[in-house]
């Protein structure tokens, strides 16, 4: 029998080349790839994000497990698309512009992949025509922006504005970021605000319900 749990056991662990080998085998021995997506990988990682949450593991921990569910989700890419299985919802995300800082937005990447997500990254220092284009290209119905400098949150205000003079209203944004709070979100019309990235993935799938 396939050992999903074995799966998720290893990337909690952060374990690679385990992930890997199980992934193999559960290929070999014709289990969905949608059961090992969700029984083996992002169970794995929803357990990582909870204690995130709680303050249990910290970002190493947190970038090893993502590397082993990339291993994962390597194999099992082709067999997704094959059997035609659709992600949970699709997400532009990026550092909006004149913030360089990355290692936030691409922890939210990392959970939201692992949540099921698929996530197109436009990178650092985003401007807002930047994010529309993203968006029109991928049909992604959330755009998700970080910002770590107080000095740069006015961009996401920006950016909302913009997309909602490009008559996108069933795009939800949501936003985060060391300095970002609920109340900003709040200020500047933004559908939904993250305090970490653990938290990200509720607030993406609640957006995209």
């Amino acid at each position: 029998m396939a050992d999903l749990k074995g799966i998720a056991e290893a990337i909690i662990k952060g374990d690679r080349d385990t992930t890997a080998a199980k992934v193999e085998e559960a290929i070999k021995e014709k289990v969905p790839a949608e059961q090992i997506l969700n029984e083996g990988l992002m169970a794995g990682m929803s357990v990582i994000g909870e204690r995130f949450k709680k303050n249990e593991v910290y970002v190493p921990e947190v970038l090893i497990a993502a590397r082993a569910m990339k291993a994962g989700m390597e194999l099992l890419q082709p067999l997704l698309s094959e059997a035609g299985v659709e992600p949970v919802g699709r997400v532009v995300l990026g550092t909006v512009k004149g913030d360089l800082h990355d290692i936030g937005k691409n922890l939210v990447r990392m959970m939201l992949q692992g949540g099921g997500f698929e996530v197109i990254d436009c990178g650092i220092d985003v401007a807002a025509d930047e994010y529309i284009e993203a968006i029109k290209k991928s049909g992604a119905k959330i755009l998700a922006m970080s910002a770590l400098l107080t000095t740069t949150m006015p961009q996401m205000a920006e950016v909302v504005k913009a997309v909602k003079e490009a008559g996108m209203d069933d795009i939800k944004t949501m936003i985060g970021g060391a300095p970002v709070t609920q109340a900003y979100a709040d200020e500047i019309g933004a559908d939904g605000y993250a305090a970490d990235a653990a938290s990200a993935v509720d607030a993406a799938k609640e957006l995209s319900a």
